[in-house]
């Protein structure tokens, strides 16, 4: 059997890639921006929100569970998301550590 691509790179990459294409679609970046906005757990307002049919956002809801992005509970009948503070600190570390590595050059380069 052959070596499968992820296995090329380090934990690190494919995790950055992980979340990155998490961040992938507008959709998913709007819930996270309105979950940011409320600071608290949101239930059930974001189709309001957002404008999405309700199947389209638990799609990406459960998309970015799954990037560990945010974590829901169960409230009743309904389920409600947050942001996970332990993984949107990760991610910020691992992003930061990535963008921080540039340099400028002295303009030889194209």
């Amino acid at each position: 059997m052959g070596v499968t691509k992820s296995d090329l790179f380090t934990a690190q990459q494919n995790q950055l890639a992980l979340w990155a294409k998490a961040l992938g679609h507008p959709a998913r970046v709007a819930i996270l921006q309105y979950l940011l906005k409320r600071k608290t757990c949101v239930c059930g307002s974001l189709v309001d929100e957002l404008g999405l049919a309700q199947p389209t956002i638990s799609q990406h809801l459960r998309e970015l569970k799954e990037a560990g992005f945010i974590s829901g509970t169960v409230e009743g009948t309904s389920v409600c998301y947050c942001i996970d503070a332990k993984t949107w600190a990760k991610v910020q570390a691992a992003f930061n550590g990535v963008f921080q590595k540039y340099e400028p050059v002295d303009g030889s380069c194209c």
